[in-house]
């Protein structure tokens, strides 16, 4: 993605400093995303809203007599966890259930669904990381899931990033959801140390790569690593698939297809991919949403 020269050139023209944090931002959207910053570094600033004859709107840290206090949240509130449910996903004191956003841990067992290994060690972990400590959230653009689950990355008093070190001590695999892409790189590049490094999960057989040619009517459970060759590419209106040996396919979302590189480009290769695999009647699929899912394999 490149820089928006327009957006560059605003920014740099702010001045920041222990007492003043901004000055006039006009209501745009480069505007308003340089407020949220601001108000981020400066929380306990008011900022003033108001119009001038020409009918503009501004935004200050100074007092007008024809402004009115703008209430926003700066996100460095803390707040205790009372419930840590598996190795991502928690409820705050104030109630609300917490997923991490861009990891995944495995599962622990709940009603009908059996463990995954390393889920009770994520669990184990987070309990431990999370004793007599406050959290702080900070969001991406999306700020539930479709279980009303608010999602959020958690930053300890002690400014530990909590998605990034479960990562790094190889208890979660990065998981992207597109648009919330907010730290994607940091994250990426943890899983792949951890992975490196042989650390937690990435050392444990469950979680070796499978042969797609050994995928059976049963499929797999949980999060998994499927390797085989593109054999060709099949379009849809709403998607493009992968098409592997075996009745298997990896689908991309056409409307995250700028994030990957030309798909064509994997046809004849072999990859490896990561995710959920689910079927329908004899065909396996795995929905890839970030290309940080899809590991071309050195064949040599």
């Amino acid at each position: 993605m490149q820089d928006n020269p327009a957006f560059v050139d605003q920014f740099s023209s702010y001045v920041y400093s222990e007492r003043s944090c901004l000055r006039s931002i006009g209501k745009s959207i480069p505007g308003l995303l340089i407020l949220m910053l601001c108000m981020a570094a400066c929380a306990d600033s008011k900022v003033y809203q108001w119009q001038d004859a020409k009918g503009s709107e501004h935004f200050s840290d100074r007092f007008n007599p024809d402004a009115t206090v703008v209430n926003i949240k700066s996100g460095y509130e803390f707040y205790s966890v009372k419930t840590v449910y598996d190795g991502d996903t928690v409820e705050l004191e104030d109630g609300r259930k917490i997923r991490f956003l861009g990891i995944n841990t495995p599962e622990i067992q709940h009603r009908n669904n059996p463990a995954e290994a390393g889920g009770e060690e994520a669990k184990a972990w987070l309990l431990d990381k999370l004793k007599n400590t406050k959290v702080r959230l900070e969001f991406d653009v999306e700020k539930t899931d479709k279980y009303g689950r608010t999602l959020a990355y958690l930053f300890t008093e002690k400014k530990e990033h909590i998605n990034l070190s479960l990562v790094k001590a190889g208890l979660a695999t990065v998981s992207i959801y597109p648009p919330n892409l907010r730290y994607v790189n940091e994250l990426v590049a943890a899983g792949n140390t951890a992975e490196q490094d042989k650390a937690g999960l990435w050392q444990r057989l469950e979680y070796a790569a499978i042969p797609v040619g050994s995928l059976t009517e049963a499929g797999y459970h949980g999060w998994t690593r499927l390797v085989g060759k593109v054999v060709s590419i099949r379009n849809t209106s709403k998607s493009v698939y992968l098409i592997f040996p075996n009745h298997f396919e990896a689908r991309i979302e056409r409307q995250w297809l700028f994030l990957f590189p030309d798909v064509n480009e994997y046809v004849g290769k072999a990859v490896e991919v990561r995710g959920w695999l689910s079927k329908n009647k004899k065909q396996f699929s795995v929905l890839i949403r970030h290309p940080s899912a899809l590991r071309q394999i050195d064949s040599r």
